[in-house]
């Protein structure tokens, strides 16, 4: 197996704070590796460190086999921080086409512009797009110069279903093609959808490492779905949410709990019951610490 990034101890403090606190992490070629963690958890500053925009406190990283501050390195790694700023005069083509000039085999801009649904905009000036086209632009050039590896810190913030599901798309390409990806975002589902593997930090450390079914075993809990006009109180529900008419019930064992709305003669309908999400697994994991 090919290592493309490899973190090893790494701690980065600003001051008297602690963003990354002996984080080791290894990146293989053609993973999809989803990065959760609460707000203030440390996925920014570890993806600056792996991406050489900021030097580690101590421990080391290794990037395609080189110094991620070297240009060489540079050239094999895409990367979309999580806030951007794009020139407003420039024309879409235009940015692609400056980008372009820094690789020695990028991809074709009409390619390029397909894969991420952007050909109606080739020819609209980066100040006229929405907040929602400007970011799926900025994805779009990390991938440019044919990256070994990509990096996208909240890739689709700010896209509605529709385009966000088109930059799926456009990352998955990429992954059949061999390439790997490190993605951190705060829609739990995102990462559900194209990860292979996903870890989990909080407060500067990594807390859990694994294949979505993996993290998702490592709790109990099962999701009891139920439509219902009101619910007594249960004494086998670790916790309640509400969508609309539709009631969420998670519990360490579904069975006692759907022989206690029997027994409390409770009325429902319509009762589902499935193993936990990953945001379920994620909550419990972090002791319910949401990512915002």
């Amino acid at each position: 197996m090919t290592i493309l990034a490899r973190a090893r101890d790494l701690t980065r403090r600003y001051n008297d704070k602690t963003a990354l606190d002996g984080v080791s992490l290894d990146i293989p070629a053609g993973q999809v590796l989803g990065l959760l963690g609460p707000n203030g958890a440390g996925k920014s500053t570890l993806i600056n460190v792996m991406t050489g925009l900021l030097r580690p406190t101590s421990g080391s990283v290794e990037l395609c086999g080189g110094d991620p501050r070297s240009e060489a390195t540079r050239r094999v790694i895409g990367v979309t921080p999580q806030e951007t700023g794009l020139p407003e005069t420039w024309r879409v083509a235009e940015l692609v086409d400056f980008v372009s000039e820094h690789f020695p085999d990028p991809v074709g801009r009409a390619e390029l512009l397909k894969r991420f649904d952007l050909t109606s905009l080739a020819d609209r000036q980066a100040g006229g797009l929405s907040g929602g086209q400007q970011r799926r632009v900025a994805v779009a050039l990390a991938f440019v110069g044919r990256p070994r590896l990509v990096f996208l810190d909240e890739p689709t913030t700010g896209l509605d279903v529709d385009a966000r599901r088109a930059l799926w798309e456009g990352i998955r390409s990429f992954h059949a093609d061999g390439g790997a990806v490190l993605l951190t975002s705060h829609y739990i589902e995102e990462v559900e959808e194209l990860a292979d593997r996903v870890v989990v930090v909080d407060r500067g450390r990594v807390i859990a490492d694994g294949g979505v079914a993996e993290i998702r075993g490592r709790i109990q809990l099962k999701r009891v779905t139920l439509t219902d006009a009101a619910l007594p109180a249960l004494n086998e529900v670790a916790s309640i949410e509400r969508d609309a008419d539709r009631t969420h019930l998670l519990t360490n064992d579904a069975t006692a709990l759907v022989r206690e709305l029997v027994t409390v003669g409770a009325s429902f309908t319509d009762i589902e019951i499935e193993s936990a999400s990953l945001e379920d697994a994620f909550l419990a994991i972090t002791g319910d610490r949401r990512i915002t």
